[in-house]
């Protein structure tokens, strides 16, 4: 089986989701990592949990801070190879490299350099959780180079047609990571006992591995990567390209994040357990969301190269074909977090006073997985038509929606709860609008007809 996949050719459900599957099973790796260092850090204690939950929002922060590389250079890239153009390809890929680079060193000094400040916007009330979570934050972001590589990479992967390297190289990182957790966690032979600092240090080194085994297999590859030197100067516009595209995307996780740390502000006003609720619920939403985006990578890339090579056809059937698939996923993950909750629940925190948040938390989250999936399968489908910057505004403006209204759902008697419904209402209609958006969008472009006789004049 070739790596690459013919994403221009043949049946647009074959390539569609020989692409796909090994993101969404990269995706699923990932979360069960996530899901690993919750399950025995949870095992300390939620005290734990909420000291791994707050930093943790930093290290999804960073994700904005890459995505800024890896979104420009992932649809550049397929654009290029699309158009037939391998030297312009490899000069993006370059420059989102180089940019990836500068951009983990810096993060990684801004955030050592004010890690205490960082987790005191909380206003975490146990001392022992704020200091657990600043030397988790210090650990995680000190080493973040590995974490924006890895994206990075993976996004190049992804536009020259190969998903398969990418899965490999995290279930590599998986397998050491399970092994590492509770040697770590809980101390083993001539380890001492680490509990957050070693969930960090266990994340850490399996970032480092997947960063090992992904830069072997790009040193082979001669689609791009053979293109590629890392010491050479990039020109100019190519990071002006990157950038324009990069910056709507990036702005929009970092915002999306932001957000969220306002809410998880709020969620602490009851209490360091209500963080852990938070942190264990985020987590095991993770099957669905990292799910979907993984999908929805897959959408960018088969429709950053169709749009490149004006194949509007297979623009439009993949899109529909995509729908489909993704939806029932929603409606699985919907079912297991609504009828699953208490068992799902007990697996991270068996401490009786908290297991009640935690099973309202994933019913009502629950509801919304269906339209959220939608969503991420949209996001990924407009960002390979590189119309990044309406799905920042559209996600920005309902994202942030989410503080007036949690304000609003909390003063109604709902309590902790109107948080969880102010996610799941506004996932329910960014799903929506976002449908509605692309298939508006779609209706513009050209037809089949058309768009192969711009081909041949082109020729």
């Amino acid at each position: 089986m070739e790596r690459q996949i013919d994403l221009l050719h043949g049946r647009i459900l074959g390539s569609l989701t020989g692409l796909a599957l090994p993101i969404m099973a990269t995706s699923l790796v990932q979360t069960a990592y996530n899901l690993t260092d919750m399950a025995w850090i949870g095992r300390v204690g939620s005290s734990a949990v909420a000291a791994v939950g707050a930093a943790g929002m930093y290290t999804w922060f960073s994700t904005g801070i890459v995505t800024l590389a890896r979104m420009g250079g992932q649809i550049k890239v397929a654009h290029s190879l699309g158009e037939n153009e391998a030297g312009e390809a490899a000069r993006y890929g370059q420059g989102a490299l180089q940019l990836t680079i500068l951009l983990a060193l810096g993060y990684a000094l801004m955030v050592n350099l004010s890690a205490g400040k960082l987790i005191g916007f909380f206003g975490l009330k146990s001392e022992k959780i704020v200091w657990d979570a600043q030397i988790y934050l210090r650990i995680t972001c000190g080493f973040i180079l590995f974490a924006f590589l890895n994206q990075t990479l993976t996004g190049l992967f992804t536009a020259i047609g190969d998903s398969r390297t990418p899965f490999l190289a995290n279930c590599t990182g998986l397998a050491a990571n399970m092994i590492l957790d509770p040697v770590l966690i809980f101390g083993v032979g001539p380890f001492p006992r680490m509990e957050a600092a070693g969930a960090a240090a266990a994340t850490v080194t399996a970032q480092m591995i997947v960063t090992i085994v992904l830069v072997r297999k790009a040193l082979g590859e001669k689609v791009l990567f053979d293109k590629i030197c890392l010491w050479k100067k990039t020109p100019l516009k190519y990071f002006r390209t990157i950038f324009r595209l990069g910056i709507p995307s990036s702005l929009q996780s970092m915002l999306y994040s932001g957000i969220s740390m306002v809410l998880t502000r709020m969620v602490a006003s009851w209490g360091d357990a209500a963080i852990a609720v938070q942190r264990v619920g985020g987590q095991v939403e993770c099957i669905s969301w990292m799910t979907a985006e993984g999908f929805g990578s897959a959408m960018n890339a088969f429709t950053g190269q169709n749009f490149g090579a004006r194949l509007y056809g297979r623009v439009k059937k993949s899109y529909m074909i995509a729908l489909g698939i993704i939806g029932m996923w929603g409606i699985f993950t919907s079912c297991l977090l609504i009828f699953g909750a208490e068992f799902i629940f007990t697996v991270f925190i068996q401490e009786p006073e908290v297991l009640p948040l935690g099973i309202s938390y994933l019913v009502i989250l629950g509801i919304g997985q269906m339209p959220m999936c939608e969503e991420l399968l949209t996001v990924g489908a407009l960002q390979g038509l590189g119309k990044t910057m309406s799905c920042s505004v559209i996600t920005i403006l309902l994202t942030g929606a989410r503080i007036p209204l949690a304000l609003i759902l909390t003063g109604t008697g709902l309590g902790l709860n109107g948080i969880w419904w102010a996610l799941t209402l506004t996932s329910v209609a960014k799903g929506c609008v976002f449908v509605m958006y692309y298939l508006w969008v779609l209706k513009g472009l050209p037809g089949e007809e058309k768009s192969i006789k711009r081909r041949v004049t082109d020729l």
